[in-house]
């Protein structure tokens, strides 16, 4: 498929986040330095960064119109914040500007022996509460909105949105990175989750990274599906059923799992995608539901061209959020996030490499 035969863009499709946005300072250096040492780096960008204000701006470049709510400083960085997203079309106009403080930016480490980043966050402040968001411009900001996502950032303020877009019945997707203050509360709303690789387990206490996932769906009634993000491991998501499924057949969630990944097709180095059919799921001392597991791979980077996976995770958001608005099937939708996120961890930083909806590498996904 060639671009000129891509599918039509999802029609005025608006997206809200509400979350974090951060200046990105990113070096990167030989090897990671021991305590005392002194190293240069061999390269350094300035870039804008934050889980939401990635997201937002790959959601931009895949064609979907973001709109974001946040907050900043009328300082410089603050300033450069509002001025890249914007340069992205994402709109910045629910924006609280302070005119004291300090906007939230981060260090970042690249270590180009280990293909690793470390980040060292500093918080804006002061930080953004409900107060700051009138009624009106809350109800402005969900006009026409097909879809809104939050980091877990800013929960007071973000619970608030949560509980109007659920009022109003617009799809809500919870990113659940750690255990934060408020986040329980804003997955009591979430209609589908991502998850990074530890959340389930802790969160639900569960014995098995299977049985968390269970775990998760019985807790929330309200969620359709939770993904969970593994690297280059790819990823997994446990979907319910929609019409319950009474006469399926009832298997062991582990046995289920282990039984995909033995039929994973690991020489095929772009991201693919294999599921159960729908089935009732089982975990020993958690609970039964019905629904389907699936096993979704990640693209194998030649390590020649993998240069940052800083903002990954933030990447497949997005293009998950793409994904859902276009009414992908979770079969196409997770190699196409899988994808997009691999595409943009051939550059330094989080959005440089973030790519355009007519990138080469997507035609073949779309």
């Amino acid at each position: 498929m060639s671009s000129d035969s891509l599918p039509p863009l999802p029609q005025n499709r608006i997206v809200l986040g509400c979350g974090q946005v951060a200046v990105d300072f990113l070096a990167t250096v030989a090897s990671f330095p021991n305590p005392d040492d002194k190293i240069r780096s061999t390269s350094l960008k300035v870039q804008g960064g934050g889980n939401a204000g990635n997201a937002s701006t790959c959601a931009a470049r895949l064609g979907l119109n973001p709109r974001l709510i946040s907050k900043v400083s009328n300082d410089s960085h603050g300033k450069g914040i509002l001025e890249e997203l914007e340069a992205d079309g994402v709109d910045t106009s629910f924006f609280i500007v302070s005119e004291k403080g300090n906007s939230s930016f981060t260090y970042v480490i690249v270590d180009s022996q280990t293909k690793t980043r470390t980040c060292i966050h500093t918080p804006g402040y002061p930080p953004l509460i409900p107060e700051e968001l009138s009624q009106s411009s809350l109800l402005s900001a969900l006009d026409g909105v097909n879809m809104v996502y939050f980091d877990g950032r800013h929960h007071e303020t973000a619970l608030v949105v949560a509980k109007e877009a659920a009022r109003k019945n617009i799809p809500i997707l919870v990113e659940a990175e750690r255990e934060r203050e408020g986040l329980d509360d804003l997955l009591d709303f979430a209609t589908y989750a991502i998850c990074s690789a530890k959340f389930p387990q802790a969160w639900t206490e569960a014995p098995s990274f299977s049985s968390a996932l269970i775990s998760m769906l019985l807790r929330l009634p309200k969620l359709k599906f939770v993904i969970v993000t593994l690297g280059e491991e790819g990823c997994i998501m446990l979907e319910r059923s929609v019409n319950g499924g009474s006469d399926a057949e009832e298997m062991d969630v582990q046995c289920l799992l282990e039984s995909l990944k033995l039929i994973k097709d690991d020489s095929k180095t772009i991201p693919t995608c294999i599921s159960s059919v729908e089935t009732k799921l089982s975990a020993d001392g958690i609970g039964t539901i019905t629904g389907q597991l699936f096993v979704g791979t990640a693209e194998k980077i030649p390590p020649s061209e993998l240069v940052d996976t800083t903002g990954a995770g933030d990447a497949f958001i997005g293009a998950v959020l793409y994904a859902l608005c276009a009414g992908m099937p979770p079969e196409k939708m997770l190699p196409f996030a899988a994808q997009v996120a691999a595409t943009g961890c051939r550059a330094l930083g989080a959005r440089t490499g973030l790519p355009l909806r007519t990138d080469p590498r997507l035609v073949s996904f779309l």
